[in-house]
């Protein structure tokens, strides 16, 4: 089964819980984010994924939304955390926000990025303090220049926090060694930081396997 994060807005809404777990057992805290994931079904939740982080310590729930209004969904917010009672003794939930997708790509033509359980995930998120219409504006131009050079990328997408000046960028691989061989062959501070011009960032960035994903797959086909 196929999970995905849709290129646009306009008929789902996109929201992100990260964790930092406190036990040495994570496969106990990803199992308490599965039974989660079925409770929040009855909330709107179309489908939903876990990513746990390949070498930090870190997991993150995603969860795909019908689409609301801001008030409706800062109560989805509220309840979502009320909910989390089982995870608190196993992790400190470190952020948790809606985001708005503004560009995006697959080399399949999909207009989402797909992926299923096992698969390879990076994000980078980068905090800025400064001209946030110029950061997004800049961020969508390196995308769209870049991706299609991203050997074993298969789809990405870039991400704007509806609450706080933040971006995400969500990619998908083939394999690991895809991701890895991007990572250690790009210049980020001579190609990618000088479009940024004195814009302070602070980035962020882990690779991550998807260890679970839940849904209806016959949305995909109305975005």
């Amino acid at each position: 089964m196929a999970c995905f994060v849709p290129f646009n807005n306009r008929n789902l809404d996109i929201s992100f819980l990260v964790f930092r777990p406190t036990v040495v057992f994570v496969d106990d805290l990803v199992e308490a984010l599965k039974q989660f994931s079925l409770c929040i079904e009855n909330l709107g939740c179309v489908h939903s994924a876990i990513f746990r982080s390949i070498h930090g310590n870190m997991i993150v729930w995603y969860g795909a939304w019908m689409k609301r209004s801001n008030e409706n969904k800062q109560l989805i917010n509220t309840a979502m955390i009320s909910m989390l009672t089982n995870v608190g003794s196993m992790a400190i939930l470190i952020d948790s926000s809606f985001f708005d997708a503004y560009a995006g790509e697959s080399k399949d033509g999909s207009p989402a990025a797909k992926f299923f359980n096992g698969d390879i995930i990076s994000l980078s998120s980068a905090t800025i303090s400064g001209n946030e219409n110029t950061f997004s504006y800049a961020c969508s131009a390196i995308f769209k220049d870049r991706f299609l050079k991203m050997e074993g990328a298969t789809a990405g997408i870039c991400l704007k926090s509806q609450t706080m000046p933040r971006i995400v960028g969500l990619f998908v691989w083939k394999s690991l060694q895809f991701c890895y061989s991007y990572i250690l062959n790009s210049d980020n501070r001579n190609t990618i930081l000088p479009y940024f011009g004195g814009i302070h960032l602070d980035v962020k960035y882990d690779v991550f396997r998807v260890v679970y994903v839940s849904g209806d797959n016959s949305v995909l086909h109305s975005l």
